[in-house]
C-alpha cells in the first residue's frame, strides 16, 4: 500500500527548474521529462503504464478501474459521437470531408503547429473549424457534442503512439515555450503550478486524492469523470485545475491552453492513446 502523504505548500520543492532548464529545446525536454518519471516508476511498472493515470500507483484502484472499463460509462458518448460524425451538414457534406482519412486514425498527431495560420491547432479546434467552413455554428468546447465527436474519432486512434511534432520554426518553438512556461509558472491564490502537482508531487496525496503524473495525461482525453458525471475535453480539465488553485481560468481553445496542450502532449510522445477513458 502506498504511503499517504498530504501535500502542502511547505512540502513542494519544485525540482522541475533543475530538471528542465528554460533554455532547453523540445527534444532535450522530452528526454529529461521521461528520465525523471522513469526514476519515479512504481515497482513492477513500465513507462507506458503512466497512460493509466493515478491507477499506476494503487493496485486496488487499478483493478476497480479495469472492471469499470469492461462496461465503460463513455460508451454511449462514443455512439453519440459516431452519429454526429455521420450526420450531414446542411450543405450535404460531413466531417469526413475536412480530414485525411476522414479524421479516423489521425488523432495521435494532434495538436500540431499550423505554419499558415501561425498557431497551434488542436483536434477539437479543427472539428469546429470544419463546421464553420461548412456553414454550421461551432459547438461548445468543453463538453457535449464536441467532446462526444472527439471521443469517437480519438477512439479510432486508440493504441497508436502520440507523435506530436515541434518543427524548427520560430512560431512553433515560441508556442511550445509558451506552453512550457505555463506548465511551470505559479498562479492563483494558492501559488501552484501544473508541475507542483503533476511533476514534483505525482503519486502523492492531496487531501484524499492521488495526484496523477504529467506523463501520460494527454493520452486519455476526452475523459468521463465521476466528478463531472459526464465527458469533458482537456481544456475543460485545464479550467478546473486553474479554479482549484484559485486562479481565473483562461478561455477554452485560447492560445494559453492550446500552447499548454502542445507542450503537455509532446511530453507524452511515444505513449499510446487510450482515449476516451474513465477517471475519478
Amino acid at each position: 500500500m502506498m504511503k499517504k502523504i498530504i501535500i502542502t505548500m511547505t512540502t513542494l520543492g519544485l525540482v522541475a527548474g533543475a530538471q528542465m532548464a528554460a533554455q532547453a529545446g523540445p527534444k532535450e525536454d522530452l528526454k529529461n521529462y521521461r528520465s525523471y518519471f522513469t526514476k519515479k516508476l512504481p515497482a513492477g511498472k513500465t513507462l507506458d503504464d503512466y497512460a493509466d493515470g493515478i491507477y499506476i500507483y494503487d493496485e486496488n484502484m487499478y483493478e476497480a478501474w479495469q472492471a469499470i472499463e469492461e462496461f465503460p460509462p463513455y460508451e454511449l458518448d462514443i455512439s453519440a459521437g459516431e452519429k454526429e460524425y455521420n450526420t450531414p451538414f446542411a450543405n450535404g457534406k460531413t466531417y469526413a470531408s475536412c480530414f485525411k482519412n476522414g479524421g479516423k486514425g489521425i488523432a495521435q498527431n494532434y495538436p500540431y503547429w499550423d505554419a499558415r495560420a501561425q498557431k497551434v491547432k488542436t483536434f477539437e479546434a479543427e472539428l469546429n473549424e470544419c463546421r464553420t467552413k461548412n456553414g454550421e455554428k461551432p459547438l461548445g468546447w468543453k463538453k457535449g457534442k464536441l467532446a462526444q465527436l472527439s471521443a469517437y474519432l480519438k477512439n479510432t486512434s486508440r493504441g497508436k503512439a502520440i507523435n506530436v511534432k515541434v518543427p524548427n520554426d520560430p512560431g512553433a518553438l515560441a508556442a511550445y515555450n509558451d506552453g512550457k512556461q505555463f506548465y511551470f509558472a505559479r498562479r492563483g491564490q494558492l501559488n501552484f503550478s501544473c508541475a507542483h502537482c503533476h511533476f514534483d508531487a505525482a503519486g502523492k496525496y492531496i487531501r484524499a486524492n492521488i495526484l496523477s503524473a504529467g506523463l501520460g495525461q494527454a493520452t486519455n482525453f476526452p475523459v468521463f469523470r465521476s466528478k463531472w458525471g459526464g465527458l469533458g475535453t482537456m481544456h475543460r480539465r485545464y479550467g478546473g485545475c486553474n479554479k482549484q488553485v484559485r486562479a481565473k481560468p483562461f478561455k477554452a481553445q485560447g492560445s494559453e491552453y492550446t500552447n499548454l496542450e502542445y507542450f503537455h502532449t509532446y511530453m507524452s510522445n511515444g505513449l499510446k492513446l487510450n482515449a476516451p477513458s474513465n477517471r475519478q
